[in-house]
């Protein structure tokens, strides 16, 4: 958990960015349509409840996001006076576990969803591919290795699993890899086949 951190950074011609593991935090726009223009922080704007609320997503679930963003905007983001900032996802689930009282209302659900599972109608939702495991499986590697080939904390591979979603720049990394793959597998066939010719 070291090293999951939270960065931001403004630029001087006032653009701002934030990742998360190095990669890219997704404005979750489509969850939580608030600002066109992206994060802001140092403030209570919905620049900045839209970054609350995209750091909540990421280490919890949109339904405790959508609840406590004001307050995390109020307590955390507001806070973020400076140019560039870094936040651990240590102390945010901290946050999370000292103002949420949603997280102890997910266990009863869980006893729901167990009994659910017994009908028919339910069971094809548990055989759903995940992203991280299939792309493993393809490349022949381990989740570790994963992280390793994309420079990543092993966790942050792991939450993707967990959640079963990847990044944008995350899943252009993975592409970029995997074409380079491919080209390689090309290049080593033509090479074989040069040194049947030249043997023969």
């Amino acid at each position: 958990m070291n090293n999951h951190v939270f960065k931001g950074h403004r630029t001087l011609l006032g653009n701002k960015f934030v990742t998360y593991g190095e990669l890219e935090l997704p404005t979750r726009f489509d969850n939580y349509p608030k600002s066109k223009n992206g994060f802001d922080w140092g403030n209570s704007s919905i620049g900045a409840n839209q970054l609350a609320f995209s750091i909540l997503f990421q280490l919890s679930s949109q339904e405790l996001a959508e609840k406590y963003v004001e307050q995390f905007t109020h307590d955390v983001v507001r806070g973020l006076h400076t140019r560039d900032w870094i936040l651990s996802a240590s102390d945010v689930l901290e946050w999370i576990e000292k103002n949420c009282d949603i997280v102890q209302q997910k266990e009863p659900e869980t006893k729901v969803k167990v009994k659910a599972a017994n009908n028919p109608a339910k069971k094809p939702k548990k055989q759903k591919s995940n992203i991280v495991k299939d792309i493993c499986k393809e490349l022949d590697i381990t989740q570790k290795q994963l992280a390793e080939i994309l420079e990543v904390p092993e966790g942050t591979v792991s939450s993707w699993a967990v959640k079963n979603e990847i990044p944008r720049l995350g899943k252009k990394a993975i592409e970029f890899y995997m074409k380079s793959q491919k080209n390689q597998k090309i290049v080593d066939s033509y090479r074989s086949f040069i040194e049947l010719l030249q043997a023969s």
